[in-house]
């Protein structure tokens, strides 16, 4: 399915050189924000946040009203329409009539291209569950262009959730298309990142691999990304319990790191890092979420400027097939078409609006 407006629902829909793009008027936004004060006078963002967020809705709302619009929406689903039974389709139909652009974020994997397959405006993606964050993305991209002066060549550990970790699927997906980046992934079995991330990884010819503690690769690495363990994201407290507090950052492990690594996250923190780290300088991860200001004021700028629809929908239909994924918004919006990617192997489906694999 085509559609007539740009939308970011994947960073891998657009070449590294858009991506790259966004990035370098985030930085040069960041060195001279009052140029860009009232470059969307007159423009009205809509923001749909169906589940909780500080930093991803304040900057997004920051960044609009910096470049001199306005906003609307809700962040809580229980005082729109929604608490009725409205569907997205519905939701966004209405609110994307309102709005120039429009931002969603959902707990179900998908709903950022479900909603954009029949909004009438550019949709960008907040976050869908624990499948992409791509705003967070582009502001870690902006975060290592400005601290670590490169986004290639770098040696990257991800410690905690990885299973779960919208954030660090995107950025995976983002730094394994850059030359030279080595991954390594710090977790329990139970939270290994999924095949589908290392499939990419190893397709874009970037290499990682999988440990089981911090200590033993902290030495080795320019960057450690760090993760809460989500709660949110558990079939049970027993089963979150079993996993909190399995990686802590403290003073004491950062005295085996190098000197110029630095320490990201997509925060909130919980007590994954503890807070004498922060006096740290090697500690980015507040800078980091100042950063994401600049880059969605350059996110927004770029997909209003830009004309040109892209293909949402690329794959098959086969309504006869559903998605094995029970958080993926084909589930539970049973309007929408089951659209399946296959690489030749009808055997072998590829979900189109949340990424799981399903095999006939």
């Amino acid at each position: 399915m085509q559609s007539e407006y740009r939308h970011l629902i994947d960073l891998s829909d657009y070449p590294v050189s858009w991506w790259k793009k966004v990035v370098d008027l985030g930085e040069e936004i960041r060195n001279d924000p009052e140029r860009f004060a009232h470059e969307c006078d007159g423009k009205v963002m809509a923001t749909l946040f169906y589940e909780p967020s500080t930093r991803t809705q304040m900057s997004f709302q920051t960044a609009m009203i910096r470049l001199g619009g306005k906003i609307i929406g809700f962040d809580n689903p229980a005082n729109s329409s929604v608490a009725k039974g409205e569907t997205i389709k519905d939701t966004t139909k209405i609110v994307s009539s309102y709005a120039d652009i429009l931002v969603i974020r959902h707990p179900m994997a998908g709903t950022a291209k479900a909603a954009a397959l029949t909004a009438e405006c550019p949709v960008i993606n907040a976050g869908d569950g624990g499948h992409l964050h791509p705003t967070q993305t582009l502001t870690d991209l902006l975060t290592l262009q400005i601290e670590k002066k490169t986004l290639s060549g770098l040696t990257i550990g991800m410690c905690g959730d990885l299973i779960n970790g919208r954030t660090v699927h995107s950025l995976c997906k983002a730094l394994s298309a850059m030359k030279n980046n080595h991954f390594i992934f710090i977790s329990t079995p139970e939270l290994r990142m999924p095949g589908y991330i290392k499939d990419i990884i190893r397709t874009n010819g970037s290499s990682f691999e999988e440990v089981d503690t911090l200590e033993e690769v902290i030495g080795r690495l320019d960057v450690l990304y760090m993760t809460r363990i989500q709660q949110e994201r558990f079939a049970s407290e027993e089963d979150y319990l079993a996993q909190k507090n399995t990686y802590v950052l403290d003073r004491i492990k950062m005295q085996a790191a190098k000197k110029d690594m630095i320490i990201m996250h997509p925060l909130p923190r919980v007590d994954e890092i503890t807070v004498d780290v922060d006096d740290d300088p090697r500690a980015k991860y507040f800078t980091q979420a100042k950063y994401g200001v600049y880059v969605r004021m350059a996110l927004i700028l770029t997909i209003l400027r830009e004309d040109g629809g892209s293909e949402l929908l690329k794959g098959k239909v086969r309504n006869n097939v559903c998605c094995d994924n029970p958080r993926c918004i084909t589930n539970h919006e049973h309007y929408l078409p089951k659209s399946f990617r296959s690489s030749g192997d009808e055997t072998l489906l590829e979900c189109e609006f949340c990424d799981e694999r399903k095999l006939l």
